[in-house]
């Protein structure tokens, strides 16, 4: 899906690595991971954290919109 390669693409925009956004999310790097590479799908509370982390919208992380805003 779409949207795994935005999260990844975010992470790195960001200069950051795995680990630090599990520890944001509170979560391992394992299972980040897993979220990242579409293995598990985020959970909602999680991508809401990331959108607002991020300043991006769930539609741009859910690969609906295109546009960040």
């Amino acid at each position: 899906m779409k949207y795994y390669q935005r999260l990844k693409d975010l992470r790195e925009d960001k200069k950051l690595n795995q680990t630090e956004i599990a520890k944001l999310l509170d979560t391992t790097q394992k299972q980040y991971s897993r979220w990242e590479t579409g293995e598990y799908q985020i959970p909602f509370d999680k991508a809401i954290e990331l959108a607002k982390y991020y300043n991006v919208s769930l539609d741009y992380i859910a690969g609906i919109k295109n546009d960040k805003s």
